[in-house]
């Protein structure tokens, strides 16, 4: 497996489309910075927010950056959650109240919201994926506050789109199961969303996604991820990879702005933090499976990453959560 689909594979995570509307110019809609919805589960603090468009024509701004056009086919996707304004183009925006919004969300309705000013219409679909922060980091930190690809350039992105407005469709009538598919296909239309994106990156771009997609970076990156386990040094990576060890050093760095011992390291860690959260494993297995051969080297390094031993760790993400008032 490439190691954008491990990382992928390991965040758990969890799609829904929440919401569908029917604008009509002039309109415009200010969504805040996201927070965990119904259903995203108390330890999945992280949402990526996602529009596409359906038909007709769009803007979104995050504060502080520039104004992306939209039209039918594109996605625009929130990696984190930054409040963000969509609109019609040019004519004057009034804002619709979000908490008319929020009502229907917390009602579960995906029938269209209907609202405007009359003119030329834009329909959307929007939803979320949530997932774990820490060990989506790498792919999350290499993300721009917002973007956009279209899935209308092949026949796979076509039938993602109708096959979601089909759902959407079906769901709003309540037939059983249709939130559950619905959930997978939205998961799938923005790992799609996401692939297209990277496939577009500039060659002379640096960051994780486009170190996912150099020969070398890439297959060190594979091996990393699917053996964690192994008790890896920079010289078997690099014989495993074909290149010296200080080619693979400088490259690896240059994609990452770190060598490869230390980004496995914090896998290594983010991979234990997540097991201590949610199993019931002991500390010493959860050692062995990322590497540790010793329980007292990996509570050193444990610590050093997270602030706390890995007891008080798993202690602390295991507490309820303080009800809100």
């Amino acid at each position: 497996m490439d190691p954008f689909s491990e990382i992928l594979s390991g965040v758990k995570l969890t799609g829904a489309v929440f919401f569908t509307a029917e604008f009509s110019a002039p309109w415009g809609v200010a969504t805040p910075a996201s927070h965990p919805g119904p259903g995203t589960g108390p330890r999945a603090p992280h949402l990526l927010l996602y529009h596409m468009v359906v038909e007709g024509e769009a803007m979104v701004q995050v504060a502080g950056g520039p104004a992306l056009e939209l039209n039918a086919g594109d996605i625009v996707i929130v990696p984190n959650g930054h409040a963000h304004n969509m609109s019609s183009k040019g004519a004057p925006r009034p804002f619709l109240n979000y908490a008319i919004v929020e009502a229907k969300v917390q009602a579960g309705d995906l029938s269209p919201l209907r609202a405007g000013g009359g003119g030329a219409t834009s329909r959307l679909v929007c939803g979320y994926l949530a997932c774990n922060p820490d060990l989506s980091r790498p792919i999350l930190d290499a993300l721009p506050p917002v973007f956009k690809v279209n899935i209308r350039a092949d026949a796979s992105g076509h039938w993602l789109e109708s096959s979601i407005l089909h759902l959407v469709e079906v769901a709003g009538s309540g037939h059983a199961g249709s939130q559950a598919m619905l959930a997978k296909l939205s998961e799938a239309l923005v790992i799609d969303a996401l692939r297209r994106y990277v496939e577009q990156l500039p060659e002379r771009r640096r960051g994780w996604l486009t170190g996912v997609c150099d020969p070398v970076v890439g297959r060190s990156l594979s091996l990393l991820h699917s053996r964690v386990a192994q008790p890896w040094t920079v010289a078997t990576l690099a014989a495993e990879v074909g290149i010296s060890r200080s080619a693979l050093v400088e490259r690896f760095s240059r994609h990452l702005a770190e060598p490869p011992m230390t980004y496995l390291t914090r896998w290594r860690l983010q991979l234990a933090a997540r097991s201590l959260a949610g199993t019931s494993c002991g500390v010493a297995e959860i050692a062995a499976q990322v590497g540790y051969e010793s329980e007292a080297a990996f509570n050193r390094a444990f610590k050093r990453e997270f602030g706390e031993p890995p007891g008080r760790y798993r202690t602390q993400q295991r507490a309820p959560l303080p009800k809100s008032v």
